[in-house]
């Protein structure tokens, strides 16, 4: 019998035993995971102690805490130390967020795709090479860490960043999430926890949750950790690495200042956390600052991709890896890919080599600054301040919208976007913002189309 009556006692969750079967913990798993989707649990919602609901229910205490790791396993909740466990400010939202959908009558601005006319050039470098004698050669395996000749050329494609790393260091990978993914997977173990900016990339999220790796929030101030945060987040969480993105972050557009690019190099080699710094949008700046790895190369996985700057079709992403850590990143991406495909790494190769990638990155920025010049005079109130070769923009939103809301208006205005709970971490109720792709339109008369019906629903 429990301990205490619970009459009149108020409790943020109540389940009701008598309506479930089986196995307890599976059971009240799915009970919760149930309230949650369908919003009678809402987001940042606290859930009560484990042992305040284990002696509501009469249960053992271990079936709770089995409950809330089970849900917790599958980003439901989230929890900190001397802080309780709260529904996770994503638990709802979508998680892929990958343009793929054939709809004439939405204009898609969610997704992130580069506009497609700088193609040509990829297409003439591919039909050059299918000419060679040895073209047949591209269509067999390659090797696991790709050739010589793709090394050097990444090596090639991070100098431009202002990162000077030597070819044993640089790995190739099918993409930047490929890369991503097989850094989480070779580095971090199941109930790792890696800290975050509060709001982050999609794609972290899916393949950490995959690996059953936990993100946190770190505590930031103006869009930037703090070294404070860090810190805390060490001695308090336990976490083992940072996942960032300097350059035109995602989803907020930020651009970290160099002083805490510095302080994130320094404080991670003293804790000793291993860094995954995501450089897949440093190249779109016309002036970029040299990535985090510049600061700390033993300390940080760098992934540098050619999906933002050059073509996404390529598929290739060039990984910077401390030397202690190559093997393992190696063996990891051949348990996922066997090899990179000799195909495109080659084209990707020949197109640094020959200095046409750099012609497509120009021609690609010069076309950005044109589309966000068009957002800064449509959404201007709305949308927050960026440098003008940003491939996004973070829209703030009036006080009645939450993100997901103004999302489902902007849908039925035939608009795609996407709110901020998409990107949320933790249990803080997310920010009644939006983030819009100023690429994907297929022209510039489409993103003005899909522009001002945004601005329609912002000025109601």
């Amino acid at each position: 019998m429990p301990v205490n009556s619970f009459d009149n006692y108020p409790m943020s969750w109540k389940p009701d035993l008598s309506k479930i079967t089986g196995t307890k913990y599976i059971a009240l798993a799915e009970l919760l995971e149930s309230d949650i989707k369908s919003g009678k649990l809402k987001a940042g919602t606290k859930l009560p102690p484990q042992r305040e609901l284990a002696d509501f229910l009469d249960l053992n205490l271990s079936t709770i805490s089995k409950v809330y790791k089970l849900c917790g396993q599958k980003g439901l909740l989230s929890s900190s130390v001397g802080n309780g466990t709260y529904v996770s400010s994503d638990a709802t939202a979508e998680p892929m967020l990958l343009c793929g959908k054939e709809d004439s009558h939405i204009i898609e601005m969610g997704a992130i795709v580069p506009f497609v006319t700088s193609n040509l050039k990829v297409k003439q470098y591919t039909e050059s090479l299918m000419k060679k004698p040895d073209a047949l050669n591209l269509f067999s395996y390659g090797a696991p860490e790709g050739t010589k000749r793709q090394r050097e050329a990444g090596a090639v494609w991070l100098q431009k960043s202002g990162f000077y790393t030597d070819v044993k260091h640089i790995v190739p990978a099918a993409g930047g999430q490929n890369a991503l993914t097989a850094a989480l997977g070779a580095f971090f173990k199941t109930g790792d926890k890696i800290g975050t900016e509060p709001m982050t990339y999609t794609g972290v999220k899916t393949a950490a949750k995959l690996f059953g790796i936990h993100l946190l929030p770190v505590r930031s101030r103006q869009n930037e950790m703090t070294e404070e945060g860090i810190r805390y987040a060490v001695q308090n969480e336990n976490i083992k690495g940072l996942y960032v993105i300097p350059d035109y972050q995602n989803p907020t557009s930020h651009i970290m200042s160099l002083e805490t690019r510095k302080m994130i190099a320094r404080t991670a080699s003293e804790e000793n956390l291993l860094i995954i710094e995501d450089g897949i949008n440093n190249l779109l700046e016309q002036n970029p600052m040299p990535p985090i790895a510049s600061f700390a190369p033993e300390q940080v996985v760098y992934i540098s991709s050619l999906s933002k700057t050059v073509s996404p079709g390529l598929r290739t992403a060039f990984i910077h890896v401390p030397e202690h850590l190559h093997d393992k990143l190696v063996a990891t991406l051949y348990s996922m890919n066997i090899s990179i495909s000799p195909l495109l790494a080659t084209v990707s190769a020949a197109l640094i080599e020959d200095g046409a990638a750099d012609e497509i990155l120009a021609e690609r920025q010069k076309g950005m600054i044109e589309r966000n010049l068009i957002v800064n005079e449509i959404l201007d109130g709305f949308a927050t301040p960026s440098e003008l070769t940003s491939p996004l923009r973070y829209i703030r939103l009036p006080e009645h919208f939450t993100g997901k809301s103004f999302e489902l208006c902007a849908k039925q205005a035939g608009v795609e976007v996407y709110g901020a709970e998409r990107f949320s971490v933790g249990n803080k109720v997310p920010e009644k913002t939006i983030r819009i792709s100023v690429t994907t339109p297929p022209s510039a008369e489409a993103l003005t189309d899909g522009l001002e019906r945004l601005s329609g629903l912002l000025r109601q």
